[in-house]
């Protein structure tokens, strides 16, 4: 192969390695959060509000990278399913503030296994874990500066 296109080789890739984890984590998930009646997605808001309670959808959307139009029919879905309310801000009614119900924070409850599970699947030591996740923060970090 001619030297300058080795560069676009899979195996130099950074991307590449990245995009098959997240995509196989993903499917790694499935069938844990088939049992909760959740997405992938719709899990990471769940463990948001559980961290954070109410909200507004300006916060939920900059702390998870997820722009409005994303985020917008995801967390209709999950008031759908009755885990969240969302309602005007008194003082702002062009705010949203989103809140978990009753039935959203009792989902807590059966997912809490979900990352011991997953943890399993990864078969990462805690040291390894946490370079792993230090490492793709930094990753994270540095593309937010540009």
């Amino acid at each position: 192969m001619d030297k300058k296109y080795e560069a676009l080789l899979l195996k130099n890739q950074l991307c590449f390695p990245l995009y098959l984890c997240a995509k196989e984590i993903q499917r790694r998930y499935a069938p844990f959060l088939d049992e909760i009646n959740l997405t992938y997605t719709q899990y990471v808001v769940m463990m948001y509000f559980w961290e954070n309670g109410s909200s507004n959808v300006k916060a939920i959307g900059k702390t998870l990278l997820l722009d409005p139009s994303t985020l917008t029919p995801l967390l209709k879905k999950l008031e759908t399913k009755g885990y969240i309310t969302r309602t005007r801000s008194k003082d702002d009614e062009r705010n949203l503030v989103v809140s978990l119900t009753e039935s959203g924070e009792a989902l807590r409850d059966k997912a809490v296994d979900i990352p011991c599970k997953m943890g399993r699947c990864l078969d990462l030591t805690e040291e390894e874990a946490a370079a792993l996740y230090k490492i793709l923060y930094k990753v994270l970090q540095n593309i937010e500066k540009e």
